[in-house]
């Protein structure tokens, strides 16, 4: 087993999925094996507009013949172990590239850039993690909120210091903890929503300078959804909670959908914002994804 960088275009003719499955040819098939039970991350290469660099990482659980397409195989995600970065980390970071295993002995860029799977070291891992994770501003409590006491150190909301990795596989193992994910997730989107409710327009922040917003999962975890930015939005407090209990929806096309079984729809109309449509980040890829949406009108929006 061992750590590996997978290259992830959304723009690609592969069949990707990233907290899913990661499609490739069978030139790649030893070093994707070699990862197999281990942590990858993804990196998007620097040709494409606005790269996010490396973004995410995830757990390989196992490696199938594509049964679509001869020739091809797939790499399957370990249900629940993605995970986006809440910070960019670039291919060049004030030191240097910061995945040091691609310079040759001259300290030059190797060809090893630019293949698309590749083992990385797990002081390159760490390195990267460092900064991808880094809650340099850490999201202020909930006075008197739930679900701070279980936070291991590094991760509880007083805290100040930098997210550090001493050990890789320690480290990144505390990552399938549920309250210091929820905790990262809830920075990601809050982020990309610029801590406003997609529904109602409203950036309210209380008087402990929180805002009055919450992450919530398109397809919820309970039922394998992925901690994935597209599988986020920002919704107020009565916003999520109609939108969990199948009272409000999202078309594809991000409209504002009621259901024809709510008893008030007047009063719902009345705070959606006056678009009548989602108000989402200007990126595609940060932006809902009609995969989980679909799930969401499927399974919870009361038809």
């Amino acid at each position: 087993m061992g750590f590996g960088v997978f290259i992830h275009r959304s723009d690609s003719i592969y069949d990707d999925s990233p907290a899913e499955q990661y499609q490739f040819p069978s030139q790649y098939l030893g070093r994707v094996e070699n990862c197999v039970g281990d942590w990858i991350i993804y990196y998007e290469p620097r040709k494409v507009a606005a790269t996010r660099g490396y973004f995410a990482i995830a757990q390989i659980a196992q490696v199938i013949p594509d049964p679509k397409v001869a020739g091809m195989y797939l790499a399957l995600i370990e249900p629940g172990s993605y995970l986006d970065f809440i910070n960019p980390v670039p291919f060049n970071g004030p030191d240097g590239v910061i995945e040091r295993g691609v310079l040759n002995d001259d300290g030059r860029i190797s060809g090893r850039a630019q293949s698309a799977v590749r083992p990385i070291s797990a002081a390159d891992f760490n390195r990267i993690l460092s900064v991808g994770l880094n809650e340099i501003e850490p999201e202020l409590p909930r006075l008197g909120g739930a679900g701070t006491a279980d936070l291991i150190n590094g991760f509880e909301d007083a805290a100040q210091a930098p997210f550090i990795f001493e050990q890789a596989r320690d480290r990144v193992m505390q990552l399938t903890s549920r309250a210091i994910r929820n905790r990262l997730f809830r920075r990601l989107v809050l982020q990309a929503y610029d801590k406003r409710c997609a529904i109602t327009g409203l950036k309210l922040i209380n008087g402990g300078g929180r805002a009055e917003v919450d992450a919530a999962h398109i397809r919820p975890v309970e039922a394998n959804g992925p901690d994935i930015l597209s599988n986020g939005v920002a919704l107020s407090g009565t916003a999520h909670w109609m939108f969990d209990r199948g009272l409000i929806g999202l078309s594809d096309d991000l409209d504002i959908l009621i259901s024809r079984q709510a008893n008030d729809p007047e009063s719902i109309r009345g705070l959606i914002n006056k678009t009548g449509r989602a108000i989402v980040p200007l990126r595609p890829s940060a932006r809902p994804h009609p995969h989980f949406l679909r799930w969401h009108r499927e399974n919870c929006f009361k038809q």
